[in-house]
């Protein structure tokens, strides 16, 4: 153990002051001002000791707080003392210490987060191709009677197959995003005609499930700076889910309005909504509150995360408000002046 070096000279100060004083009182028996002047010094070193072994003590309690710390005790706190200067640097340490705790704290959700996602796609991916081997091993064999049974079975392949194949490409849009690897370009776009193109590309998914769409989309110009296919898949994304869970309610509406700052795109329909407590969810990685209407309706529960991720590297807002059978509203806004998110 090395010794001290304070405490060192320290102790060979008070040794040599000792020394000193029994010499020459020796020598000077009858001065009284050096036997005082002496002890005072004397005294004034051994005041300097303690305080340098309580110091020593302080810090050897820091550091082994500190080590408590960095082995895993994040709800370690240092306690301070009347050492001002020394206060400073436990304050310091306790900052680092909370800052310690919160990224620990963030880590498991994070973890948690992790494999929740990897189950859910484990599920998502493993479910259609059980199906999709299931009928082709059944038309290979010659399950089915006729024609018409084989052509249902061709078309059951062909939707669980496209249905992989979106799940695959919104995993990958979502780690380009996580990776911060999308590319904006920046184009002058109207907001309007790019829904009309979206909603009419959903046309036929629409006469399929029997709903009516209304629509309130301004004839003239709503000239946004955003990125074509990011934005084009921010409507596509919550026009999808407004199909999958809205079909109940016969009916898709959309409102894109505007106000001083941006434009307000609203997608809504009247189908069974969604539960308040599934409200502050809805927007998280493969969240699906209603695990059954998703096993009905489909849906890989990235859609809408993707959807925010998109929306806020622009610079805007969404939302999700619902009343059941009533009227459920995703909605978000773009900026008028958004050129920034470009340069």
């Amino acid at each position: 153990m090395k010794i001290d070096k304070v405490i060192f000279l320290i102790i060979l100060q008070f040794v040599l002051l000792t020394w000193i004083f029994l010499v020459d009182i020796g020598n000077h028996p009858g001065d009284i001002s050096k036997w005082a002047l002496y002890i005072i010094f004397i005294l004034l070193s051994t005041t300097f000791f303690m305080w340098r072994i309580r110091y020593l003590t302080q810090l050897k309690q820091l550091d082994i707080e500190i080590r408590r710390a960095i082995n895993g005790d994040v709800k370690t706190r240092l306690l301070t003392n009347h050492d001002k200067e020394l206060n400073e640097f436990v304050f310091s340490i306790n900052e680092l210490v909370e800052q310690l705790e919160k990224v620990q704290v963030q880590s498991i959700k994070s973890e948690k987060a992790r494999k929740g996602i990897l189950s859910g796609i484990s599920h998502d991916i493993r479910t259609p191709l059980t199906s999709i081997i299931g009928y082709v091993d059944a038309l290979k064999d010659n399950v089915a009677a006729s024609e018409a049974e084989k052509k249902a079975y061709i078309e059951i392949i062909s939707k669980k197959a496209n249905g992989l194949k979106q799940l695959l490409d919104e995993l990958f849009h979502m780690a380009k995003i996580d990776a911060d690897e999308i590319i904006l370009k920046e184009e002058q776009l109207d907001f309007a005609e790019i829904t009309r193109e979206s909603f009419i590309e959903f046309l036929p998914d629409l006469k399929k499930e029997h709903m009516d769409l209304k629509t309130v989309i301004p004839e003239e110009k709503c000239i946004v700076t955003a990125d074509r296919l990011s934005l084009k898949r921010i409507i596509d994304n919550l026009i999808r889910n407004a199909l999958h869970y809205g079909r109940e309610g016969k009916l898709i509406g959309v409102e894109l309005t505007e106000t001083q700052t941006d434009y307000q795109l609203l997608i809504w329909d009247q189908g069974p909504g969604i539960a308040e407590e599934d409200v502050i969810h809805v927007f998280e990685k493969m969240y699906r509150g209603d695990q059954s209407r998703n096993h009905r309706y489909g849906g890989s529960g990235l859609g809408l995360s993707i959807a925010k991720a998109l929306v806020e590297k622009h610079h805007g807002n969404i939302w999700v408000e619902s009343i059941p059978w009533e009227r459920t509203v995703f909605g978000f806004s773009i900026p008028k002046n958004n050129s920034s998110i470009f340069n």
